[in-house]
Parts: C-alpha cells; structure tokens; sequence
C-alpha cells in the first residue's frame, strides 16, 4: 500500500475531477459476451485490452476502415446500446460519490482512450437496476444518462497522447482552469506522471484485478482503491 497520504488541501481546492473510464467500471475483457464481440479482429490484437485499444486507435488515427471494427460499432452503437442490450456497470461506490462531489461544486471531466463518440454511449446507458427474477419485464435493465454531469469529456485526439504532459496542459487550458486546480484518477502510473509533470495533482487507483502497482508507484502517488477513500 501507499506510503504516501492524500493531500488534503490541495483535494480541498480542486475545481475539476479528471477521471479515467477505467477506475469508475467494471471490467469486461474476461466476460464471453465481450469476447463474442471482439471475435473478428486479428488474433495477435486480442492478448489483452491494452492491445485492442491500441490497434483500434491506430485504425482510427489512420483512417483505416476495418471491416470488423465496423461491425463491432455497429454492434455497439447501433443496435447493443440504443436497444438497452448493452449498458455500463460502474463500482457501486462511483455514483453516489460523484454525486457527492457535485455536491461541493466540483466539476468533473473524462480523459480517456476511447472516442469522444464511444464515451457517450458508455456514460448513456449506465446500468442502475437489473431485473430481478420476479419483476415482470422485458428483461431489460433500468439505466441512466450520466453525460450530463460532465462538463467536458477529451479523447486522445482532442487533448492529445495520455503520456504526455502537454495533454494535461492543454485540458487545463480548454476547462478554464489551472493545474492547481485539476486532480487526476487513474490507474495507470505512467499517466499519473505525465499528469503530475504538468503540474496536476494525481491519484493512482487500485481497483481489484488491476495489474499489482510497482514499488515505486506507490512512493510516488497516494492509491485508493474506491472513491470514498478521497475524505471529504
């Protein structure tokens, strides 16, 4: 665990909550019905997410029009989404925080990976209720439009690479804020750098089934492993 405690003051201050989609959802990578729909693609781009996410951004950075990604988004957008068939599980401590930092008028912002299309169907369809066995339904899942209490989202071509201090920069820039003001989640330590090179507070999340954190991740960075660890 972290040696190192959240600065409280600088928390205090913060005007905007960079989030990542990563440390607010569960992860489906392992899930059949995941699997089933990543089916197409090449065989050496399915080791992992990580590995999927990058050769879909480089289809898209190159304009590559893949017929299996366009079966997938079609798959996603069109039909899995706008027919409930597909929503967004989030830890169950997520929502009530993030309503909780509306609260005390912070703002929150997404910097993640995914298109700035792809992010709003995730926050679209937020799963807030599942059918139970006895209710009578049509077996679909209640959920919830969550876009409208971002006041930015940013993708990797509207702000620019995670890795990359500039990125962070430029956020600062677009939200009307400075970096004194900006705190970061994210589970990923190399973000969590380039993010504090640019002068915003990082915090590193460690959420179950997340690769361990290096040594030097946890002397570097406060971690949480949910939401309400951050004190109000």
């Amino acid at each position: 665990m972290s040696t190192v405690a959240i600065d409280v003051k600088r928390w205090n201050q913060t005007d905007i909550v960079l989030l990542d989609i990563g440390e607010l959802a569960h992860e489906s990578w392992n899930e059949e019905s995941f699997q089933e729909l990543v089916a197409g693609f090449p065989e050496q781009t399915r080791k992992d997410a990580d590995t999927l996410i990058a050769h879909v951004e480089e289809l898209t950075r190159k304009d590559i029009k893949a017929v299996y990604l366009k079966q997938l988004q079609g798959t996603l957008w069109k039909t899995g989404y706008s027919n409930s068939d597909l929503t967004t599980p989030l830890y169950p401590d997520v929502l009530p925080t993030l309503t909780t930092w509306l609260a005390l008028r912070k703002r929150l912002a997404i910097f993640s990976s995914g298109s700035l299309e792809a992010q709003h169907n995730f926050f679209g369809h937020i799963l807030v209720k599942s059918p139970g066995p006895d209710e009578s339904t049509d077996g679909k899942s209640t959920t919830r439009d969550l876009n409208p209490i971002f006041v930015r989202k940013f993708d990797t071509v509207t702000a620019g690479p995670k890795l990359e201090k500039e990125s962070y920069e430029r956020i600062c820039r677009e939200l009307e804020t400075t970096p004194e003001k900006v705190t970061f989640l994210t589970d990923n330590f190399k973000e969590a750098i380039a993010a504090a090179e640019a002068g915003v507070y990082s915090i590193l999340v460690d959420r179950p089934g997340n690769a361990p954190l290096a040594e030097d991740a946890q002397a570097r960075f406060p971690v949480i492993q949910q939401l309400t660890d951050i004190p109000l």
